[in-house]
């Protein structure tokens, strides 16, 4: 029955997903990997448990990608896709005029005729949008400017659709083919009877108006569904507009993605932007993995096993000339520091969009079956080396650019007689040095992050670049001469290694640490250091204050209390210290006694009224600006 083999597929598609994405992401290699190896297992030549329905599933999947970039969407203002604008259309127009040609001409000398070999690097020029940016997005790389550019790139190449499907049928014309389509959805358009230069001008129109008004009317109308208090009708609502954004981009020949993006963008200052976020992102995780097991399962082994050797040469064609032109576009728009590699390697496969493209042209008769389907499985090969190319970047290609910036030759110091060295100029030696500097102290501050190092000196900072951990660049800074060295470097065991190092040359000058929890503080108390600060604890008091004052203490009294608390830890802290030199177990008993001890003295405090002048800690018109500002 129907009803049986759904439930029984579905119960195949989530098994292999549940086992195999765990394995594949506890070895390393990403999400995508894992589900890839699902589908191969379960697909028609391992265990043989799906067959033909697997292309349903794969449409049904390709939703994902889908909501995916609706997501993205809600992330962008439209300022900022604005600011983007030479990113989409520099980047992503180079790179597809490029990849195109290139393609094109090695199509042609691996014996396609030029209409064949022209269709091919127009198929092949685009990337997977979903296997870049759900890679990039798990791994955290998604909004640096390597993310940021490659998810220019596919907005670019979504909206290449409308002249690829409009040249594919030119091709297939002149190269003895047909222009007569039967049941091709991807050919249909609303705007198919009317001049190029017009579709464009009255999609272009639409989306304008779609913008405005839906910035306009989307508020009040997901205003109206949350004051329901019906969960499920929310839920209903966003993925109405979903798909509603996603047929109606269909309907004027666009990519479905790129309407989603749009919509995306249009709620992204909306105040039930989050709720949305909240209420898909489940939709689109699942369906993501479904697409990518679809896309495993559809790998036609026989057909490889057939002709390896041409197969995998084209692949491996097909990523390294991807891979050459975006490393030259990269390197031209500006990106360094290895982030040419992760943009380059990232978008170096054909995509998804290149199944519906490849039956296109075998309906036009511009490819035959047997060449159809091995541009199929080179897309699919493709796509599923990407996440080994990106986990090779992020083992090796990445760390050899780290190595290599630090073997930079470091800056001759010319400050040598200032009483103050900073070691690690970031975000908390930024603070100290300008505090001291705000003071009439003058400071010779180090930092070996070359990158850091340029960004302040245009700031107006001067500091020298170098590798602190080496005793030669310490004592070009001065330090035989120096009183104060403040460590605030934010490398764990190489500000412990400096500190020890420091103690025993020059006993004589004294060490301020930044300490990242307290066992690190520990480790520098260890090495003889007094002068020791938790880098978050100071910060996490303070807010601890004003969230007090929030819930109702009055300003006075919230300040008693976070004074309390600091001078309790500050009183504990070496005889917790002792403790943890010589019994962990101890440690942890001692740990929880002064706990209680805290609670017991706290509580002590606010049972005591306070002096009536203690309340000119409190300013009522600031109070009702501020509840004005929460309200």
């Amino acid at each position: 029955m129907y009803g049986e083999d759904f439930f029984l597929h579905a119960l195949i598609y989530l098994l292999a997903a549940v086992i195999s994405v765990p394995i594949a992401r506890r070895i390393g290699l990403g999400s995508i990997a894992g589900y890839l190896l699902a589908g191969i297992i379960i697909g028609p030549f391992v265990l043989g448990w799906v067959g033909q329905e697997r292309e349903k599933v794969m449409h049904f999947a390709e939703f994902g990608v889908v909501i995916m970039l609706f997501l993205i969407g809600l992330q962008m203002q439209p300022s900022m896709l604005w600011n983007m604008r030479r990113t989409i259309f520099g980047m992503g127009g180079s790179q597809m005029v490029l990849t195109s040609l290139l393609l094109a001409i090695a199509s042609f000398f691996a014996g396609f005729n030029w209409f064949q070999a022209i269709a091919i690097g127009l198929i092949f020029s685009n990337s997977s949008t979903g296997t870049v940016l759900q890679t990039l997005d798990e791994r955290g790389l998604l909004k640096n400017s390597a993310g940021r550019s490659a998810l220019a790139v596919t907005l670019f190449q979504d909206l290449t659709i409308i002249p690829i499907l409009a040249l594919l049928p030119v091709l297939a014309m002149l190269g003895g083919g047909s222009t007569l389509v039967q049941d091709s959805e991807i050919s249909s358009s609303a705007f198919t009877s009317f001049p190029a230069i017009v579709q464009v001008g009255l999609i272009v129109s639409i989306g304008a108006a779609v913008i405005y008004f839906g910035r306009i009317f989307a508020r009040h109308i997901f205003r109206y569904l949350a004051d329901t208090g019906m969960r499920e009708i929310f839920t209903a609502a966003a993925l109405l507009l979903v798909i509603a954004a996603a047929l109606g981009t269909s309907y004027a020949g666009l990519s479905p993605a790129l309407g989603t993006f749009v919509a995306g963008v249009v709620l992204a200052d909306n105040e039930y932007r989050h709720e949305l976020e909240v209420t898909i992102e489940p939709f689109k995780g699942l369906l993501l993995g479904l697409f990518f097991i679809s896309v495993g399962a559809s790998i036609n082994f026989l057909l490889l096993v057939s002709h390896p050797f041409k197969i995998f040469s084209f692949v491996l064609l097909l990523v390294s000339i991807k891979f050459m032109v975006l490393w030259v576009v990269a390197k031209i728009f500006g990106l360094k520091h290895g982030r040419e590699m992760l943009f380059s390697l990232a978008l170096a496969q054909a995509s998804e969009l290149g199944f519906v493209l490849v039956a296109f042209s075998q309906q036009l008769n511009l490819f035959d079956h047997f060449t159809a389907s091995m541009l199929i499985i080179i897309i699919i090969l493709s796509m599923a080396i990407t996440p080994f190319l990106l986990l090779l970047n992020e083992k090796y290609i990445r760390p050899w650019y780290i190595r290599r910036r630090n073997r930079q030759v470091p800056d001759e110091i010319t400050e040598r007689n200032n009483k103050i060295i900073i070691a690690g100029f970031g975000r908390f030696g930024l603070v100290v040095g300008r505090l001291l500097m705000a003071n009439g102290f003058k400071v010779t501050i180090l930092d070996g992050n070359p990158a850091n190092v340029e960004i302040l000196r245009k700031h107006g900072f001067k500091l020298f670049y170098g590798d602190i951990t080496r005793p030669e660049m310490l004592e070009a800074a001065g330090v035989k001469e120096a009183k104060m060295l403040i460590l605030t470097m934010a490398e764990y065991d190489e500000a412990l290694k400096i500190a020890g190092y420091l103690k025993k040359h020059y006993p004589n000058l004294k060490i301020a640490a930044r300490a990242r929890d307290t066992i690190h503080a520990f480790e520098f108390y260890k090495l003889g250091l007094n002068m020791v600060q938790r880098e978050t604890f100071n910060s996490a008091v303070e807010l601890g204050s004003k969230i007090l004052s929030y819930m109702g203490f009055t300003r006075y009294q919230a300040y008693r209390a976070a004074r309390t608390f600091k001078h309790h830890e500050d009183d504990i802290m070496y005889e917790l210290y002792q403790h943890w030199l010589e019994d962990e177990n101890r440690f942890i008993q001692e740990t929880r006694r002064f706990s209680e001890q805290l609670d017991e003295l706290l509580q002590t405090e606010q049972a005591f009224s306070i002096h009536d002048t203690d309340y000119a800690w409190d300013n009522p018109a600031s109070d009702d600006e501020e509840s004005g500002r929460d309200h």
